[in-house]
């Protein structure tokens, strides 16, 4: 049991336990005590990996009407990703993929034959197909199903170019020999494995730029 001493003098409740003197102050009404509360960051998710201003700092700023989202002091909140394109060039035989100014990855292709010349100019990809079928451009009725494994196009299509009529784009190839020399009918040949690298990567509306 705890013994001591309480004294009640202007306004102060004084009182002194174990040789310990404390003094308390009264006031003329009642008061609550307030428990720290947790504070939720508008607009930033709760797996941020965002390093925002200290809550001290945070919490002036919003008092003084400066800060409607938190304040990335470090690290990134969002990563802004610069739009992917494609360029084409024939006399080099090869399309390189671009994010922005950045070069990301070159590859091999086969271009239009004489007569059959793949058209310069600036594109959009417009067509995009899994396991296409194939009509011969020149012979009516003659069709190879998606999937075949003679299938000119292989596995991927990703059309840029059309009249209304006859279309050009990129595809595989069932003979990777080609790639490299002006073979087609106008299209870009590309080695199998490479159009499956590339097709994940594009979209409806991604620029395709073709140049000599």
């Amino acid at each position: 049991m705890l013994r001591g001493r309480v004294t009640l003098q202007m306004g102060k409740l004084s009182f002194r336990l174990a040789g310990v003197a404390l003094v308390i102050g009264l006031t003329s009404g009642p008061q609550q005590l307030m428990a720290a509360q947790p504070t939720f960051q508008s607009g930033a998710p709760a797996n941020s990996d965002a390093k925002t201003l200290p809550r001290t700092a945070e919490q002036k700023s919003r008092s003084q009407g400066l800060m409607s989202t938190p304040l990335v002091t470090s690290g990134t909140a969002s990563t802004i990703t610069e739009p992917l394109h494609l360029k084409i060039s024939l006399s080099q035989r090869q399309v390189t993929l671009y994010r922005g100014k950045t070069r990301v990855k070159s590859f091999w292709i086969a271009v239009g034959r004489k007569g059959w010349e793949t058209p310069t100019g600036k594109f959009r990809v417009a067509q995009m197909l899994r396991d296409p079928a194939w009509a011969h451009p020149l012979k009516k009725g003659i069709v190879i199903p998606g999937g075949d494994p003679d299938n000119p196009l292989g596995r991927y299509w990703i059309g840029f170019w059309t009249d209304g009529k006859n279309w050009i784009g990129f595809h595989g190839t069932p003979n990777p020999q080609s790639v490299g020399t002006a073979a087609s009918h106008g299209c870009i040949r590309m080695y199998n494995k490479d159009i499956a690298e590339l097709f994940p990567q594009v979209t409806s509306g991604t620029p395709v730029i073709v140049e000599r």
